[in-house]
């Protein structure tokens, strides 16, 4: 009886929209000249707002559906917030007029695609990959509904160094990645799942005289540095830009990748640049936020160099 019962329903509904005599809402599918106008009552939208509000947040299209081609301007507020509901309509909205809002926790994430040739990495995913490419490109980096959005792709990641490959070394990491522009540095915290590292648009180097006991600054108007709690939970990064351009960057045959002061620093406690790393730390001067609750100590479980280059390239 249900099997019966169902298309029946269905084929009633088609009938009353149809109805060109009682009707008072239009709903115009289609572009010029192939439109198709559908007329209804507000209580059939009501009855079928579950379904279109189920389409809406799950971001599913079908070019043979009703709702890519729906004339939304055609559509009076009233009726959109009846097809949506009032916090989805609100959160829609906030999402773009607001971004400082937060989002709550009910919004389905961009799908972690696999996608070959973008980055081969241990340590990120392509959401972690997405949220740095809007950085780096300056798209969307204060909303905090970025990490919902379609994953941004333009660039590939080139590994130059994967420390459980290549070593914990300064000395290895100014052999692969000295004088690279544009790389981005993924770093695993030993004991944790946390995940930080650093954006630097210009180049690594030791400092000019090999053997020196000086440090060398480096300036980069666009570095920036970042945490992330685990790989699979990017909603709430933090994003520190540089402040202080002149002391972006710090060189030394010593270290490896210093961000700042010692904003983000890998160091070497002993006058030997071919020991692993045993001086790791974060403290907040040279960037505009910490990107560590503590200034303690670390241990790196691993870490990544990639190159960024665009896709074409």
């Amino acid at each position: 009886m249900s099997k019966q019962f169902f298309p029946n329903l269905s084929q009633n509904y088609m009938e009353i929209l149809e109805d060109d005599e009682h009707y008072d809402i239009t709903i115009e599918v289609g572009e010029d000249p192939n439109v198709k106008i559908f007329r209804s009552h507000m209580i059939i939208l009501r009855y079928r707002s579950p379904f279109l509000r189920r389409t809406l947040s799950s971001n599913k299209k079908n070019d043979n559906g009703d709702l890519t081609h729906i004339k939304l301007s055609n559509i009076s507020p009233e009726i959109f917030q009846i097809i949506l509901k009032q916090q989805l309509y609100e959160e829609l909205l906030n999402s773009y007029l607001n971004p400082n809002s937060k989002p709550s926790d009910n919004i389905l994430l961009p799908r972690n695609r696999i996608i070959n040739g973008i980055i081969d990495s241990k340590i990120v995913n392509l959401n972690i990959a997405s949220l740095i490419s809007r950085c780096i490109d300056k798209i969307d980096i204060k909303s905090k509904y970025a990490y919902t959005r379609e994953l941004y792709l333009p660039f590939k990641f080139k590994l130059l160094l994967r420390g459980s490959r290549d070593g914990f070394s300064p000395k290895k990491f100014h052999k692969l990645c000295d004088n690279i522009l544009s790389t981005v540095t993924f770093i695993k915290v030993k004991g944790t799942e946390e995940i930080i590292g650093g954006y630097n648009p210009s180049i690594w180097k030791s400092s000019s005289n090999i053997k020196s006991k000086f440090s060398e600054w480096g300036k980069a108007k666009d570095s920036f540095i970042f945490s992330f709690k685990n790989k699979d939970n990017f909603k709430d990064p933090i994003l520190s830009h540089v402040k202080n351009i002149d002391h972006a960057l710090l060189y030394h045959s010593e270290c490896g990748p210093v961000f700042g002061n010692h904003d983000l620093n890998l160091h070497v406690n002993e006058d030997d640049d071919s020991k692993d790393y045993d001086r790791c730390w974060c403290e907040h001067e040279c960037y505009d936020k910490k990107i560590r609750d503590t200034e303690d100590r670390f241990s790196i479980e691993d870490y990544e160099v990639f190159q960024i280059l665009y896709r074409n390239d």
